[in-house]
């Protein structure tokens, strides 16, 4: 069969199905997506979706925009899940980074004097709150330790813009490396420690290391971030298993990623990028929903044949403004045809299982009424 054919075929079969499935039956779904196509918008609603169909389910945010709060007509969100007024089942959460490290450290700490000491380190308190990769690693924590807890039926994640999205999916197995590298062995060697970098204990490397580090950072720094590292001995493999058994249950049949974009180019691309990693590392995709897709009035009508037949109405009394409306109708159909065709190229040699195409509404999605809207169409309902 020619590609393109087989590709059209594709494109085909997956406009025939929808998200009913997988919102009624995923214990984990999350959204992902560039900035600016949707994203959170499609989590709140498929979130709603779900809980109008009687599954206890929480929608949790790490975009720190905050914009899931206001559709869901709360004044603010944060790290205790918040039932959303006049929503049955459905409660509501953005991930506090540091709150959330606090609270690894309390599991996996042998006492609380020992948690203390940890979460009271200079070195300890810049990382739990800035450090580059701790938010996706903390929404991994979070989101199976609300798995844990078995309260959910559903957990539906907002995640931050795709290339931080793909920080989400590898959160684990950078822990895991961090975990086993050479740079943590070194301060976990015997000596490596406050006024005894120099120590027989040291290897001449490390001591040598150790001791230039010293003059550029400050003493200091290097004791904070030696007694952080050697605070955490003995809680390491509880991480490493902690950060497998999150990439477990993200591979798991009960999750699913839904990949989230508009028909732009460039938003296609970052969608094609993702779909492909997901494909690679094995992660269950559920669908791919297009959001703001231009419908035409007359979609089995010619854009040409439109255009000139307004044209030709144009200059004829009394029909200016009918030939105006087939100007506007053959440039929406021109546009329907464009995205198309951008769409087809995203999706070449690619099966997104599910492609689900919500229309442009004359104004955005801010309240419940709108997420519902778009909740029928990711359901595979009739949208008027």
């Amino acid at each position: 069969m020619p590609p393109q054919r087989r590709d059209a075929e594709t494109l085909a079969a997956a406009r025939e199905r929808d998200l009913a499935e997988a919102i009624a039956e995923r214990h984990v779904l999350v959204c992902t997506g560039s900035g600016g196509v949707g994203k959170t918008t499609t989590a709140a609603s498929i979130a709603l979706a779900a809980a109008a169909q009687g599954r206890r389910t929480l929608v949790l945010t790490i975009d720190p925009a905050r914009r899931l709060a206001q559709s869901l007509g709360l004044s603010s969100l944060d790290n205790t899940p918040r039932q959303v007024a006049g929503v049955e089942h459905l409660d509501a959460m953005m991930l506090d980074m540091k709150r959330t490290f606090d609270e690894v450290i309390e599991r996996h700490a042998e006492s609380a004097d020992r948690a203390r000491t940890i979460t009271s380190n200079r070195f300890y308190q810049q990382m739990s709150s800035s450090l580059a990769g701790t938010q996706e690693y903390m929404a991994m924590e979070k989101l199976y330790d609300l798995h844990s807890q078995g309260r959910y039926d559903c957990l539906v994640i907002d995640t931050p813009p795709t290339r931080n999205a793909l920080d989400f999916l590898d959160a684990p197995k950078r822990l895991t490396d961090f975990l086993e590298g050479r740079f943590l062995k070194m301060f976990l060697t015997p000596g490596v420690a406050a006024g005894r970098v120099a120590s027989k204990a040291v290897g001449v490397g490390t001591g040598m290391f150790m001791r230039a580090a010293s003059r550029i950072t400050g003493s200091g720094v290097m004791a904070d971030l030696a007694g952080f590292f050697q605070s955490l001995d003995g809680m390491y493999e509880g991480f490493k298993a902690r950060a497998q058994a999150v990439y477990r249950l993200l591979q798991s049949p009960e999750s699913g990623f839904i990949v989230v974009t508009t028909p732009e180019e460039h938003a296609l691309r970052e969608a094609r990028y993702f779909l492909q990693r997901l494909a690679q590392d094995g992660m269950p995709t559920a669908g791919l929903v297009v959001n703001r897709t231009t419908v035409p009035d007359l979609p089995h009508a010619s854009a040409d044949a439109l255009a000139a037949a307004g044209a030709a109405l144009d200059g004829a009394p009394g029909r200016r403004a009918v030939g105006a409306l087939l100007g506007l109708a053959a440039a929406d159909l021109d546009v329907a045809h464009r995205e198309e065709r951008a769409l087809a190229a995203a999706l070449h040699d690619l099966d997104p299982r599910v492609l689900v195409e919500v229309p442009q509404r004359a104004e955005d999605v801010h309240d419940v009424e709108g997420l519902a809207w778009v909740g029928r169409r990711l359901l595979g309902e009739a949208v008027r």
